[in-house]
């Protein structure tokens, strides 16, 4: 079963934001955590979400940063100004990343795209959306576990899409939060985005496909649960491959990154869902992997 709409996944995680930006709310009774920052835009209606439920915020102990792409990270600095208390989790490298000016500044143009987009320009300035870089308050490193009450989650590094990535697996209900490592769900297909490093990608997927897994928790384009949460890394799997296939065919073509790029952009832009990623996005990304493909294609 595929969820898109915000509400309960299952017993003690909640979807909040929006269908193209999600983050979850995992209550382990006594404790709660936020898993994955979204987009900047989502924040002030994830307060409200959390509002409307009855949470007092006093609860959510935790925040964890699965990589610190700026579509990932959003809210926290906005959460954190709200509820100092908030301790924010992730893994080494995505600490040392956000602390960086170079990709702070990143942060901040990715958001003001966005800002731009959604018509919030005005109300960027008054809620002070800023970016000035995001602490890491405590480092998440593979085969750890983070206890969230009753939660016990175990960690793993999942790098490919970004260098940072880490992974969440919750045993007992079989729930893996994946964020883009595992690949993004777009309607039947899987947009691949191995943006870092592709054969590490592809390695990341085969690692989260051997996981017991009933529920797939992605931050674009909801949730899924029973035959499509199993289904989901093999699809993935696929479609990693296929767009290899894809990318290299291109750049044999044309022998340049940056027409390969406009090309492969112009394919994927029909197929993707119009509320995922700008498509100056979409371009980087694109970008990334056959620069990649450049220097490791036979």
């Amino acid at each position: 079963m595929r969820i898109l709409e915000p509400g309960w996944v299952c017993e003690g995680i909640y979807l909040l934001g929006k269908p193209e930006s999600n983050v979850y709310l995992l209550d382990g009774a006594d404790e709660m955590a936020i898993i994955g920052g979204g987009m900047i835009y989502i924040a002030p209606l994830v307060m409200e979400q959390i509002k409307n439920l009855g949470i007092e915020p006093n609860k959510i102990k935790k925040g964890v940063i699965l990589h610190s792409h700026f579509d990932h990270i959003g809210i926290f600095p906005y959460l954190k100004k709200n509820w100092p208390w908030l301790q924010i989790y992730g893994s080494k490298r995505a600490k040392d990343l956000l602390a960086t000016p170079k990709v702070i500044e990143s942060i901040q143009f990715m958001n003001d795209i966005l800002f731009e987009r959604e018509n919030m320009k005005e109300k960027a300035k008054e809620m002070d959306l800023d970016f000035p870089g995001l602490e890491v308050n405590k480092t998440l490193s593979n085969n750890e576990t983070l206890s969230v009450g009753e939660f016990t989650l175990q960690v793993l590094e999942v790098p490919g899409h970004s260098s940072c990535s880490i992974a969440l697996y919750e045993p007992n209900i079989k729930a893996l939060f994946a964020s883009d490592a595992g690949g993004i769900p777009m309607g039947e297909d899987v947009f691949t985005a191995a943006n870092s490093n592709f054969d590490k990608y592809i390695e990341s997927l085969e690692k989260m496909s051997k996981l017991d897994v009933k529920v797939h928790l992605a931050e674009h384009f909801g949730a899924m649960t029973e035959n499509d949460a199993q289904e989901f890394m093999k699809k993935s799997l696929k479609s990693a491959k296929s767009t290899r296939k894809l990318l290299e065919q291109v750049y044999k073509e044309n022998k340049d990154i940056k027409t390969a790029t406009e090309k492969v952009t112009n394919m994927l832009e029909k197929k993707l869902d119009k509320d995922f990623l700008p498509k100056e996005v979409i371009s980087i990304v694109v970008g990334q992997m056959l620069k990649y493909i450049s220097k490791h294609i036979n």
